[in-house]
């Protein structure tokens, strides 16, 4: 939940809030007040079925991989990790590669790459097999999927 409060029938979810419903589950989905949601749909693996709520702002972050890295993580399945990642103005974390592909939600501040420069609301996927150098000059909070994405499709949708 990106801002206000989003509703079904099992609770309310403030701002700050993972929410993440099974591939098949279905609920009824209201706001009273009015909310900004992330929403992907049919992102998991149907297998995966574990639906998940975490409350953000009051949960543990560990530390990163590098200096100036905090690392909230939200769910891991098979290849699929999904977190949030505070960068402390001036981190530089090393050229990496992302054999499953990669999707960045900036949430605040600005993400840089060797690609560009990402404000707050900016939205990156990097395909299978893609690499970068992340920094951030003036720190950010990003929420970030890994290696979900299918290899290369050829023209008829399959996998090539």
């Amino acid at each position: 939940m990106l801002e206000g409060t989003f509703s079904d029938e099992h609770g309310h979810y403030t701002a700050g809030t993972y929410l993440r419903n099974p591939v098949g589950s279905s609920h009824t989905p209201f706001s009273e007040g009015g909310c900004t949601i992330l929403v992907k749909l049919q992102q998991m693996h149907p297998a995966d079925q574990q639906r998940l709520v975490v409350d953000t702002i009051n949960a543990a972050w560990v530390p990163g991989l590098v200096p100036g890295l905090q690392v909230l993580p939200l769910h891991a399945w098979g290849s699929d990790h999904v977190a949030l990642v505070r960068w402390a103005p001036g981190t530089v974390f090393q050229p990496h590669g992302h054999p499953g592909g990669e999707e960045i939600l900036v949430l605040a501040g600005v993400f840089q790459d060797d690609q560009g420069s990402y404000p707050a609301g900016s939205w990156l996927r990097n395909p299978p097999g893609s690499g970068h150098r992340p920094w951030s000059e003036a720190g950010c909070t990003i929420w970030v999927k890994t290696g979900h994405l299918p290899a290369t499709l050829g023209p008829d949708g399959s996998e090539a």
